[in-house]
């Protein structure tokens, strides 16, 4: 999640105030060397490493983003490592973002970090968290197009959202033609159901010159409009069945052919929420 930073820095002022920040106007942001490793034989390196030159400032600050998965009370050792070997090495103030993907480990990592004894506080952190309550879900779709790099980010952060497949349906069309932000969603989602669902998905956009209004574009969108309903289809009954593998939930011939034989996206969605929870695969079809 912090490397979309990396490839779109503009992304901080779009989104740390959601995080509680003040964005300051800038006149640079620059990615700097991630090593803190020390002189001793201890490696410490933070994810993604940013100068920010502001335009009342010009030495600026120093954002260290972390991408944390879950809560780890080791990393609070890090993270104040972290930002004061940066404030001693560069002499400029240091900010720490952490960037998540589910509720739990965001309300985690938005607690404040308190050293020192019972009766004095020598140092406190108080770090930026965005997270699935402070990143929406993008599903305008002029909104998208106007800021892919930002639909990118809210995708990462909701890649724990029950209702992902029916976030990456709206998020293909507009991610797709763009090979390298397509590609930072795959590696984003981890291997699993959600991945293979969203490779199927890039299957569909493809075409030579995207966005140009070509004739062979508006040849290709036709043509492909049948597939894209069919490719859907398959990509989320196939990551239903892969969900249940991934829970050792046997699946019967019946039931793997009457889940890759149906064509409603509407119902297809319904079985994969139930795949995450059901105990047997028969359960997927209840009341139906």
């Amino acid at each position: 999640m912090h490397q979309v930073f990396r490839k779109e820095p503009d992304l901080f002022a779009h989104f740390l105030p959601r995080a509680g920040m003040s964005f300051p106007e800038y006149s640079s942001i620059e990615l700097l060397n991630t090593d803190l490793t020390e002189i001793r034989p201890l490696e410490r390196r933070v994810d993604s490493l940013f100068r920010v030159r502001t335009a009342d400032d010009e030495g600026g600050f120093l954002l260290a983003v972390e991408s944390q998965g879950r809560p780890d009370p080791d990393k609070h050792n890090s993270w104040t490592y972290y930002l004061a070997y940066i404030y001693a090495k560069y002499r400029l103030p240091p900010v720490l973002l952490v960037v998540c993907q589910d509720k739990t480990t965001a309300s985690w990592a938005a607690e404040p970090i308190r050293i020192g004894s019972r009766f004095h506080t020598s140092m406190q952190v108080f770090p930026l968290v965005l997270g699935p309550k402070t990143v929406p879900v993008i599903t305008d779709l002029e909104e998208e197009v106007r800021d892919i790099p930002a639909t990118v980010f809210s995708v990462l952060v909701h890649a724990k959202d029950p209702g992902l497949l029916a976030i990456l349906d709206e998020a293909a069309p507009v991610v797709g033609p763009h090979p390298e932000w397509a590609e930072i969603i795959e590696v984003g989602l981890g291997e699993g159901p959600a991945r293979d669902y969203w490779r199927k998905l890039m299957t569909l956009y493809t075409p030579e010159f995207p966005g140009n209004g070509t004739v062979m574009e508006e040849a290709w969108r036709k043509v492909h409009a049948d597939g894209e309903a069919k490719g859907k289809a398959e990509g989320k009954a196939e990551a239903i069945l892969r969900a249940l593998e991934v829970r050792s939930i046997e699946v019967s011939g019946s039931v793997r052919e009457r889940v890759m034989a149906c064509g409603d996206l509407e119902l297809l969605g319904t079985w994969f929420d139930r795949s995450m929870t059901v105990t047997s695969a028969d359960e997927l079809f209840a009341g139906q």
